[in-house]
């Protein structure tokens, strides 16, 4: 049940240091104007997108040349190009502090721990850049890596963007197609791998894939040493180096940076590939750069010295959005592995004794530690922790309390949505306005992003598409291998013409927020109305005897069932009776209509690498259809639960 009372409500003390606030002041004052609220500034950084990111570059302080144009042909989703007259790079802007205290601190479980200040990062960048470089790598190559969220990933990303490079990363527990269906579409110059990593305390060998990776991508590879013997592995892979003998003839100098125009190609993403070989979106520098400083800065308010975490691997965008922090002075916290070895207080004994500013998580990281007992309100110091921020699937109501209650009952919590097709938001938190249970705050700013119903009308206070109506920075560049851009428009611009369809089934809430409630692809049809997964997870997830579940549409007698596919916690059994307390949950919960034709009982719930359970997926294979690409999920051996159950025949 919705509260009429918001969990957290910024103090006009804390609104009035926020950057967010400071910013909306020196807009006004910069355009000679006036906004009555947020709300007001929102609207005119939509109508005004050239004058509203001229504003975002100027009060960030972007390094590079901006150029007398800001916008042109902004009318027109697919030919918009922003700042075109302007030159900047990437890796300069996010390098542009020095000194001794830390950019980056880094656990890799409880096996290691590093810190690397400012001036130990730009020597390291400095001789990477002029390794690059003796090896042929410039601008326009891509540079693959297969590796851990470390010091020296984020490194070798800086010298490799530093001279026009493009940077292209999935993290080392892809299996070996997994990482071909990926790097092989862009035939990078280089593959970069580590040598081993550590997952719930025991040593993964990666050695038999690396080798394997290198032979069929048929280009030099670097080793860089974590967890196992770099030298042996480089060694046994054609055209091998460590990271030692890679940089041993360099020495470190001035760094030097290649000013490339804003839409420069400067990362490669891939979507999951649950349904084909992933698509590889190609996002630029300037439009990247841009919309980070902005969520950065104004919506998380995050300052020069402050502590940001992101719990994330190389393999999800959440990583790119991590290492952009650099650009606003952060120090970023890193961690690989495993969040729950040795048990669950592991990332919070990290934000006690780093002091996080902010800590960003998923909505299922936030369950397990509500499911699994742990009450860090009573635990751990997180004195310094302003901001909690949760995204990869929507962040349930009983999540939202759960953070107040068991966390920090005077943190701003902020669910975000967005994805790897922007590498950023589209909503996300809003340090002006309260936090309400079950919504997340709003639209991100220079954002026109509303919710229409299936005509392609704007609706209030229903369920329907979330469509951006204008062209904004960091939309991507192009799909790679897409030399027409077939695939491009087919993604986003085939349901309404013109208007950016993202593919998430949304809805306003009476305070201006947004509620997500799930994949607009996997969104069930009983009787022809449309209902979000995500609310039937919000009810069953609840209950103790749930870990965790996911539902399908099934197709029956000319219509389709709901199936609910429940993974139950330890000790508990699917009884008649727990049968029927899931059923009276959803129906009293959410409607008569969320209530499944058949529950079922499974050991495991497949899933992405980072974590997204894929609906679409079980889904396929209830139907006796194939699942095109299994490489992309990170326990494909589940989907064998879903193939074939009698209790699906009747």
């Amino acid at each position: 049940m919705q509260s009429d009372r918001p969990l957290w409500t910024p103090s006009p003390e804390f609104i009035a240091q926020t950057p967010m606030k400071q910013f909306i002041d020196w807009c006004e004052q910069r355009f000679s104007t006036t906004f009555a609220d947020y709300d007001a500034f929102h609207d005119w950084s939509v109508n005004n997108r050239a004058d509203f990111w001229g504003a975002v570059w100027e009060h960030c302080g972007v390094v590079g040349e901006r150029g007398e144009r800001a916008l042109v042909n902004g009318d027109q989703m697919l030919d918009a190009r922003f700042f075109p007259d302007a030159t900047l790079n990437f890796a300069e802007n996010l390098l542009r502090h020095s000194g001794s205290d830390d950019a980056l601190v880094f656990r890799g479980e409880d096996k290691a721990q590093s810190r690397m200040s400012w001036d130990e990062l730009r020597a390291l960048v400095s001789r990477l850049q002029q390794a690059f470089k003796a090896a042929g790598i410039g601008k326009g190559d891509r540079v693959a890596a297969m590796m851990p969220n470390m010091p020296e990933t984020i490194a070798l990303m800086l010298a490799a963007t530093s001279i026009g490079a493009i940077w292209s990363s999935c993290s080392p527990d892809f299996g070996e197609q997994g990482v071909l269906d990926r790097f092989g579409q862009i035939e990078p110059k280089l593959f970069i791998a580590c040598d081993g990593y550590w997952y719930a305390g025991k040593l993964q060998d990666v050695s038999a894939k690396v080798r394997a990776v290198t032979a069929k991508l048929g280009v030099p590879s670097l080793i860089i040493p974590y967890a196992g013997d770099a030298e042996a592995l480089a060694a046994s892979v054609e055209n091998g180096k460590t990271l030692s003998a890679f940089i041993a003839s360099f020495s470190e100098k001035p760094l030097e940076f290649v000013r490339l125009p804003f839409a420069h190609p400067l990362y490669i993403l891939f979507s999951s590939g649950t349904t084909g070989v992933p698509k590889c979106i190609v996002h630029s520098a300037g439009g990247t750069l841009l919309q980070h400083l902005k969520e950065h800065r104004f919506h998380c308010g995050l300052r020069d010295g402050e502590k940001l975490f992101y719990f994330t691997t190389c393999g999800w965008m959440m990583w790119n959005w991590l290492v952009s922090g650099l650009a606003i002075g952060a120090t970023l916290c890193l961690f690989d592995g495993s969040p729950f070895h040795p048990d669950g207080n592991v990332l919070f004994d990290y934000a006690a004794d780093e002091q996080f500013a902010v800590f960003g998580t998923s909505a299922k990281y936030i369950d397990a530690v509500r499911k699994g007992g742990f009450t860090p309100v009573t635990t751990h110091d997180l004195s310094a922790l302003r901001l909690m921020t949760s995204t990869g699937s929507p962040l349930s109501p009983e999540g939202f309390s759960f953070v107040y209650e068991g966390i920090k009952p005077d943190v701003q919590l902020a669910s975000i949505s967005g994805g790897t097709d922007i590498v950023s938001c589209f909503v996300l938190g809003n340090p002006l306005k309260p936090v309400w249970r079950g919504e997340i705050q709003g639209p991100g700013l220079g954002l026109a992003m509303d919710v229409w119903d299936d005509d392609g009308h704007p609706v209030r206070r229903e369920k329907g598409e979330l469509v951006c109506t204008k062209a904004f920075p960091s939309m991507p560049v192009m799909f790679w291998n897409d030399p027409e851009g077939a695939k491009y428009k087919a993604a986003y611009f085939e349901r309404f013409d013109n208007v950016w369809c993202h593919g998430d089934f949304a809805e306003w809430t009476e305070h201006d927020g947004i509620i997500i409630h799930g994949r607009s692809d996997a969104t069930l049809n009983p009787g022809g109305v449309r209902i979000g997964t995500a609310e039937i997870y919000n009810q069953v997830e609840q209950m103790e005897e749930i870990a965790e579940a996911i539902c399908i549409g099934q197709d029956w007698e000319d219509d389709v069932r709901v199936i609910l596919f429940v993974r139950l916690a330890a000790g508990q059994a699917l009884t008649d009776d727990l049968s029927k307390a899931i059923k009276t949950k959803i129906r009293t919960g959410a409607s008569p209509r969320h209530v499944p034709a058949k529950i079922v009982a499974v050991t495991d719930i497949p899933r992405t690498k980072s974590g997204k359970i894929v609906e679409l997926a079980v889904r396929e294979v209830v139907h006796g259809r194939p699942v095109k690409n299994k490489e992309a999920l990170a326990n494909p051996e589940a989907l064998d639960l879903y193939a074939d159950l009698a209790e699906l025949k009747s």
